[in-house]
């Protein structure tokens, strides 16, 4: 398994929504992203920046890169869209990060 890291922002006001929008995340959806090779996937929040920390295992051979094409990852993008800074396509503005230090 492989960790991937990565950033998204907040939009103000926007903190408890997301949090529910998650709590109650659809079923379905998350089927999806396990059978692409994801698992142990957290999100964090930085309150203070409204920075969202994400981090999850990714298998080998995972499909996790057609996961964009996936219809239900893009009615999840358009339903998340007003919570968070998002691309014309409404997926989320996602920065990679790299990995500095890992303790098992």
């Amino acid at each position: 398994m492989k960790r991937y890291a990565f950033k998204m922002k907040l939009k103000p006001g926007n903190e408890a929504e997301y949090k529910k929008r998650h709590d109650e995340i659809w079923p379905e959806l998350a089927e999806a992203i396990s059978a692409a090779g994801i698992a142990d996937y957290s999100i964090f929040l930085d309150e203070e920046t409204l920075i969202l920390f994400a981090v999850q295992l990714q298998a080998e051979g995972n499909t996790a890169d057609e996961l964009p094409s996936h219809p239900l990852v893009r009615r999840w993008w358009d339903y998340m869209e007003p919570l968070m800074d998002c691309n014309p396509d409404n997926s989320p503005v996602q920065v990679p990060l790299v990995e500095v230090f890992h303790l098992d």
